[in-house]
């Protein structure tokens, strides 16, 4: 997963960033809600991790300006002190789950495979789209019962559409889903990674949406 981590605490912080990417999770790791404001709606991200008390902000605040502009990103919410009231304002304004401090990086990773897997309506960590299963926690994938073995780029680009079942994801948003921060994945890349999948999987698994990207049929 690729997530956005806005918080302001430089050791939580860092130690989350650490932690995400032993997990082989990469993130983007803003401090203000103004950088948030426009990063958070541009890049292609697969969950928020975002913290309430901003130095420029309330952090809900800028839930409720992103749910207003029709961002549907997951987000967990970061908090120190999350009173019942707190929570239901949180959950009535748009966060998919609260998370609270201090907490350990087990619960956490527990959370977002959560949400996620609420987001591309999925129930479980075994996703099932067509003949497909994706096991999200081997990261292993089947067709009809057979196992296809798919490279890692080319399992992430799978896992990324399955996110998006029946919807068309624009080209450039792969290429930040599939970049791992210090790293440039282009178009080009995107479109042998396709045309090996449909390879391995079947020319009619994936579909071309002219102009925009690529759909997983449903």
């Amino acid at each position: 997963m690729h997530l956005l981590l806005i918080e302001d605490d430089l050791d939580l912080g860092t130690s989350l960033q650490q932690a995400l990417r032993g997990e082989g999770h990469t993130s983007e790791w803003l401090r203000s809600a103004r950088q948030g404001q426009v990063i958070g709606r541009e890049k292609g991200f697969d969950c928020v991790l975002l913290d309430l008390s901003l130095p420029d902000g309330n952090g809900m605040d800028l839930l409720r300006q992103w749910r207003s502009e029709g961002l549907k990103l997951p987000v967990i919410i970061i908090t120190a002190s999350a009173g019942l009231g707190e929570r239901l304002a949180g959950l009535d304004g748009g966060a998919d789950d609260f998370i609270l401090k201090p907490f350990v990086v087990a619960e956490l990773l527990s959370r977002l495979g959560a949400v996620t897997r609420r987001s591309a309506q999925q129930a479980s960590a075994l996703w099932t789209v067509g003949d497909l299963e994706i096991d999200t926690a081997a990261h292993e994938v089947r067709q009809g019962g057979e196992a296809v073995h798919l490279a890692p780029r080319e399992y992430d680009l799978l896992v990324a559409l399955a996110r998006n079942p029946g919807r068309a994801v624009p080209k450039h948003r792969l290429t930040e889903m599939l970049s791992p921060l210090g790293e440039t994945m282009d178009v080009n890349a995107v479109e042998v990674h396709v045309h090996n999948l449909r390879r391995k999987l079947g020319a009619d698994c994936l579909r071309t949406v002219r102009g925009v990207g690529y759909l997983i049929r449903p």
